[in-house]
């Protein structure tokens, strides 16, 4: 028999958002349950070093962030649970949920929270380096800083990607832009800029083969996808910048969202089309997708709670 539970506030993933939008349901007393997912923390447990959170003056781990972060929630009597959010139904006006396909759980509010997932190459050199915390990073933004007067390589084509790379050419050396084609996805205005900054090196028609290193990166091993010529190009920093999936797949056919997947929200709110559903962090956030950013929209999403559960007289 599957279990049923009942909550005023349901939070669906977690990490900086999540555990904030935990925070403030909790002391406002919706006695919120967070449903954790497959990744407890989400992005930030992959990354080392955080230095640009505002509170940590000597910087302090993703992991150990998010521990914080828990048990912060928790004193205030946040419920946090094991598991993973299958499916959905938000006819309402008690939205359903299951969790691992067999516990039922309904609940007035929800906050989505489930955050994006970076898109890597594949590489097992690749892997092993990022969970190590060897140098490979998907955010310039987080940890361009570690790298300062170094040689970094960054992998992709898009805005995106001409946006970190020009972040990073401020601070480095010397950055190389490896690019599959003979052209980039990246819009006219980016691709000037990039082009035009003395310390980027752009390298056309090339795939990285491996990342060299056994505790750090050392270097990357590139080949050219015409000419079949392989090099190896000595660097201490590795960036992949070809995108992020946000985690919306099981709110389709429910809630609006662009060709991304990104969820769409009412402009300076949390709200979606839905009543008393709400979404904070990267699940709907593909600018800035930042840990204090998404901790922000993560209050937002609280509060926006908090409202509508007081205007339904709950």
């Amino acid at each position: 028999m599957s279990e049923r539970t009942h909550t005023p506030c349901l939070i669906i993933g977690s990490g900086p958002a999540g555990y904030t939008a935990a925070i403030y349901a909790a002391r406002a007393d919706l006695k919120p349950m967070m449903i954790e997912g497959l990744q407890p923390g989400g992005q930030l447990t992959e990354t080392t070093e955080v230095d640009n959170f505002p509170g940590y003056p000597q910087g302090v781990t993703g992991p150990q962030m998010m521990i914080d972060l828990k048990a912060q929630a928790e004193r205030f009597d946040a419920e946090v649970r094991n598991g993973y959010v299958t499916k959905v139904d938000f006819t309402g006006p008690k939205h359903k949920v299951w969790v691992d396909e067999k516990h039922e759980i309904t609940a007035d509010t929800i906050i989505i929270s489930t955050g994006a997932s970076a898109k890597w190459l594949g590489l097992e050199s690749e892997i092993r380096l990022r969970d190590a915390g060897g140098g490979v990073s998907a955010c310039a933004v987080c940890d361009g800083f570690f790298y300062r007067n170094q040689e970094v390589a960054i992998v992709g084509a898009g805005d995106t990607a001409c946006e970190e790379a020009s972040y990073l050419a401020k601070l480095c050396k010397k950055v190389y832009m490896i690019v599959r084609r003979d052209e980039m996805r990246a819009s006219k205005a980016m691709q000037h800029r990039v082009m035009n900054m003395e310390n980027i090196e752009i390298l056309w028609n090339t795939e990285t083969v491996e990342v060299l290193g056994k505790d750090a990166v050392e270097g990357v091993r590139v080949i050219n996808n015409k000419t079949k010529e392989e090099r190896d190009i000595t660097v201490t920093g590795f960036f992949v910048a070809i995108g992020h999936k946000p985690n919306t797949d099981i709110f389709k056919g429910w809630l609006d969202m662009d060709e991304q997947g990104y969820l769409k929200v009412t402009p300076g709110t949390a709200k979606t089309k839905i009543p008393g559903v709400f979404v904070s962090g990267d699940a709907a956030d593909k600018v800035y997708r930042q840990a204090v950013t998404a901790a922000g929209t993560g209050c937002m999403a609280a509060l926006d709670a908090e409202r509508y559960l007081a205007e339904q007289g709950h």
